[in-house]
């Protein structure tokens, strides 16, 4: 017999269609992949921005990771919003009770639109309880600024909140530098007990850039399910996340930041052994 390889995205879930838990599966679907998931918390949203956050009960976001993990072999578990301390503390059980091989942690703190999506006693907790037991975390600059508590305006100061991410605790930390607006856009990828690799790469010019982190976060846990190491899998995102960008920048959907073009060039689902 042979199987799907699976995702599990566990995040918000977006009205909108553009970000969260549906932007996960557009894109897990995209690359070829099977995806499950488990909602953290219900959004009211759209291009325009959130207009109200309802958050999972704890029990019922266990049962629905129990559910998964009990049937379903998971190769990669991407996590996006977790807006309350309940919530870490049931995915951190979960990972250890499954140990999935590869988790990446996209730290969900303030939306598109600016709006904040986590409870401030939240971010401690994600450090002690999640961070550690992610392979990969994948703050942009506003995020960063908050783990930090400082701002970063260059590549020089993205390396250094990176080490620190990494002596805190972190195994793996992707940077993302998109905020930095310019002709040419760099993120910081750093690991335990090496050297930190700068990604370049050109500025699209584009308002539908609404779920760009979610997409970027749930191509690299697709492409490390699908068996890619994580500097590949990394490298084979942001292409997947800059021609999705470049194939969605004339189309508009709603009246503020639309979505990527996740479905560019869908590939047909692969299949292995079990």
């Amino acid at each position: 017999m042979n199987r799907y390889p699976t995702v599990l995205t566990i995040a918000g879930s977006d009205s909108g269609g553009g970000a969260g838990i549906q932007a996960d599966l557009k894109t897990i679907a995209a690359l070829g992949a099977f995806g499950t998931s488990a909602i953290t918390a219900l959004t009211a949203q759209n291009t325009q921005g959130v207009r109200g956050i309802h958050a999972v009960p704890p029990s019922f976001l266990k049962s629905q990771l129990e559910a998964v993990f009990e049937d379903i072999k998971v190769d990669a578990v991407k996590i996006g919003m977790i807006n309350t301390i309940e919530a870490a503390y049931v995915i951190a059980e979960i990972i250890d009770r499954f140990q999935p091989g590869f988790v990446v942690f996209d730290p969900v703190m303030v939306s598109t639109s600016g709006a904040k999506l986590i409870q401030d006693e939240t971010i401690e907790v994600l450090w002690e309880e999640l961070f550690p037991r992610a392979t990969l975390i994948t703050p942009n600059l506003d995020e960063a600024q908050i783990l930090v508590d400082r701002e970063i305006t260059n590549v020089n100061e993205m390396v250094a909140a990176a080490s620190e991410m990494i002596s805190r605790g972190c195994q793996g930390v992707l940077l993302k530098g998109g905020h930095l607006v310019a002709p040419k856009l760099f993120d910081v990828f750093s690991e335990k007990d090496s050297q930190p690799e700068i990604f370049e790469s050109d500025y699209i010019e584009s308002r539908n850039v609404h779920g760009t982190g979610c997409t970027l976060s749930s191509a690299i846990a697709t492409y490390a399910a699908l068996g890619n190491s994580l500097p590949e899998s990394i490298r084979l995102a942001k292409k997947y996340v800059a021609e999705a960008i470049g194939a969605g920048k004339n189309v508009q959907t709603g009246s503020g930041s639309g979505p990527l073009n996740h479905s560019f060039s869908p590939q047909v689902m692969k299949i292995i052994a079990l």
